[in-house]
């Protein structure tokens, strides 16, 4: 009770402090070094850019052309599939059934990858361009003509402008290992955006 409206006093004892290394912040679970996390940078990369020459615009569009044609063929294949609805029932059941008789041999190619036989005989580059032929010969035979060739005057110069622009082939982030042992610089090591975790969470 002798201690009753006395002001209590901070003691002039320092307490201890707990120093904590910065550069030895690691999860005790995981064993995650946080630091990395502090020290990422975020770069917005364009994958857009104007070629310098038209030797360099031309060598773009093949290679774009290569690594995007399937989304450049449901491209047109939607537009041109929106197009013949309202009008060309006829034409547009032939469009199908051709694209279900490609979607066929896709998928017999995929099914049997080590066969010889089907590889050389039904080469798809021999294959494909005659069912795109024959399509288009049906389309114009059941007066869907027009159609065709606006959806082509309409979608192909926006797939060449977008093979022409197009730079970066497959999106990466570079990797900046700080504190590696023998050096402190960035490792330069592409790892892709999207790693799977051998953890289950």
């Amino acid at each position: 009770m002798a201690s009753y409206g006395a002001i209590q006093r901070p003691s002039a004892t320092p307490r201890s402090v707990t120093t904590v290394d910065s550069s030895d912040l690691r999860d005790s679970t995981t064993g995650t070094n946080w630091n990395d996390f502090n020290r990422a940078e975020f770069k917005l990369a364009c994958p857009f850019e104007i070629p310098s020459s038209p030797e360099a615009a031309a060598l773009r569009i093949i290679r774009n052309l290569g690594h995007f044609a399937l989304y450049y063929t449901h491209f047109v294949w939607i537009i041109l599939f929106i197009t013949l609805i309202p009008q060309r029932k006829v034409s547009l059941i032939l469009f199908v059934i051709m694209t279900y008789v490609g979607s066929l041999y896709l998928l017999l190619l995929s099914a049997v990858p080590s066969s010889n036989i089907i590889h050389k005989i039904l080469d798809k580059r021999l294959v494909l361009p005659v069912i795109v032929v024959a399509t288009m010969v049906e389309l114009v035979l059941t007066h869907a003509g027009l159609h065709l060739l606006l959806t082509l005057a309409g979608s192909l110069p926006v797939v060449l402008v977008h093979a022409v622009l197009w730079v970066i082939e497959d999106f990466s982030v570079e990797e900046e290992s700080y504190g590696r042992r023998g050096g402190d610089g960035p490792s330069g090591e592409l790892l892709p955006l999207v790693q799977e975790s051998s953890v289950m969470v």
